[in-house]
């Protein structure tokens, strides 16, 4: 096992007369055994911090430390790590009892029993052995994903590092996998980054997660911590599914205006005081439909997931969307009012898109308890 520290990292990538700066002064700690997942839309600088803790990309500045062992300019194979790659990567002309061998044999002088040892002890700990004679092209994404896995694990690295190992399985494998993978790096307690771009994996897997955005760190912290408190507008939207309802409001003292005649009176004023305008935040979960209230809204739709419904309603030229009971079904054109507690409010700057209030800063203060 091994920490890991990234410090000042730049990556820039020459294109001709262009500059692409894919990474910008990252600084980042992945603490001994913790599983770290960097999360960001496609071309955020995930993967390509990844391929830089690898050593398959060099590092424009800055450096990286595995432990007490700086590896910035070290190749890929003196860095004791191993990845799992979005297509598996697996040789098709070998069996799976080869394929999880190979990296071992090629990178390691311990002797052929040795090695068929700690295939067979893999394959038994990733319920492959049935497996371990058959090639890849007669196994399933699930399976070939398995086989993936123990090549990487066979080795006994310091470090595991995964990028999008899950995208090419479908619903209900990526869901089981996440599950397993979560339960194998608990098991095997090796310090872990994984990328993905999907925020529900993210949540669902990291001890904390990284956001990034334009090579840019945006916020790291535990999944519930960067989902309540975001460090911004950008994190607040990336995070959460359905995303979080964003609208722009004047500020007259206590009151918030917003579109379509929206308002809204704070009993706290202090995070809008000096603005004229504030973007308004709350999660779907936190709007509530009630009767006679003031803040109304036109259905359009209302999608059934079971054991909730998501209500989708026009506020103006704005869209919310409401997390409900399934037993609420309301009609498509009807209007309707909504609210949700001060508490659960949040309040970005305009133009920097920073976060002025959160549900964890009014959660800390004791603020709202009734919906308005």
């Amino acid at each position: 096992m091994a920490r890991i520290d990234i410090t000042d990292l730049v990556k820039v990538y020459d294109s001709g007369d262009e500059s692409i700066v894919a990474v910008e002064d990252l600084d980042l700690g992945v603490k001994d055994g913790e599983f770290l997942v960097l999360v960001g839309p496609s071309g955020c600088g995930k993967s390509t911090t990844l391929r830089c803790i690898a050593g398959l990309e060099d590092v424009t500045e800055g450096s990286i430390h595995f432990g007490d062992r700086e590896v910035t300019d070290l190749r890929g194979s003196e860095r004791d790590v191993a990845m799992v790659f979005q297509n598996y990567a697996l040789y098709p002309h070998m069996t799976v009892r080869q394929n999880i061998g190979f990296g071992l044999k090629l990178s390691s002088s311990l002797p052929s029993a040795e090695i068929a040892e700690r295939v067979e002890s893999v394959a038994e700990m990733l319920g492959i052995t049935p497996l371990l004679d058959d090639k890849p092209k007669e196994l399933s994404g699930g399976q070939q994903q398995r086989v993936a896995l123990g090549r990487a694990i066979v080795r006994e690295p310091a470090v595991f590092l995964m990028d999008e190992p899950l995208s090419n399985l479908d619903a209900k494998l990526r869901a089981e996998m996440r599950t397993e993978l979560q339960e194998l790096q608990h098991d095997l307690d090796v310090t872990t980054v994984y990328v993905t771009h999907d925020q529900t994996e993210a949540m669902a897997m990291g001890d904390r997660i990284a956001v990034m955005n334009d090579g840019i760190l945006q916020q790291v912290g535990p999944p519930e911590d960067v989902y309540r408190s975001p460090a911004n507008e950008f994190v607040a939207t990336f995070i959460g599914s359905p995303s979080i309802n964003l609208l722009t409001a004047e500020v007259d003292g206590t009151t918030l205006s917003g579109p379509a005649g929206f308002t809204y009176e704070l009993s706290n004023p202090e995070p809008v005081e000096g603005r004229s305008r504030v973007r308004v935040g709350v999660r779907p979960e936190d709007i509530t439909l009630v009767k006679g209230g003031s803040n109304r809204a036109t259905v359009s739709v209302v999608e059934p997931m079971g054991n909730e419904n998501f209500c989708y309603m026009e506020l103006g030229e704005h869209e919310l969307t409401a997390r409900i009971d399934p037993t609420l079904r309301p009609q498509a054109g009807e209007e309707v009012a909504f609210a949700f507690d001060e508490s659960a409010l949040y309040l970005f700057d305009v133009d920097t898109g920073e976060a002025l209030k959160t549900k964890t800063d009014a959660v800390a203060a004791g603020i709202g308890t009734e919906a308005r």
